[in-house]
This record gives structure tokens, sequence and C-alpha cells, in this order.
């Protein structure tokens, strides 16, 4: 019995052990994912602050376009009508 018990309190004490590594790690991992949320949070921040403004630049320039492109077909439909057809 002496050898088993000397067993138990060897196994007791390698898993007190790893108690202990697993808390620290847990505590490090923790750590690291608190700050990398961060990080990533920041970053996104400042990628929406930085293209936000070119975004709206591009649809009001989209918009301009379009009403340019409105505007030409229009003159074009009304000069066609006005010129009069030509009978062959």
């Amino acid at each position: 019995m002496n050898a088993l018990e000397r067993q138990w309190k060897a196994v007791q004490k390698q898993l007190k052990e790893l108690g202990k590594q697993a808390k620290t790690a847990r505590g490090q991992a923790r750590k690291k994912m608190k700050r990398r949320e961060w990080r990533t949070r920041v970053a996104v921040a400042r990628a929406l602050r930085k293209t936000e403004p070119q975004v709206r630049q591009a649809v009001d320039e989209a918009a301009r376009v379009g009403r340019g492109l409105r505007a030409g077909v229009k003159a074009g439909a009304a000069a066609y009508r006005a010129s009069g057809r030509k009978k062959a």
C-alpha cells in the first residue's frame, strides 16, 4: 500500500501543479484576447473614419454623373424630335 499511496500523492501533486499552470494560461489568454479585441475595435473605427468621407464623395459624384447622363439623354431625344424626320 505504501507504493500506491506515494503514487497517489505524486499524481495529486502533478494535478495541483497543472491546475496552477492552467490558471496562469487562462489569465494570459484572457489578457491577450482583451488586447486584441481592443486593437481590432480601434482599427475598425479608424478605417471607418478614414473611408466614410471618400464613400460620401463617391456617392455624390455618382449622383452628379447620373443627373448629367439623364439630362443628356433628355436633350438628345428633344433634339431628335425637333429635327424632323426625313422621308426617303
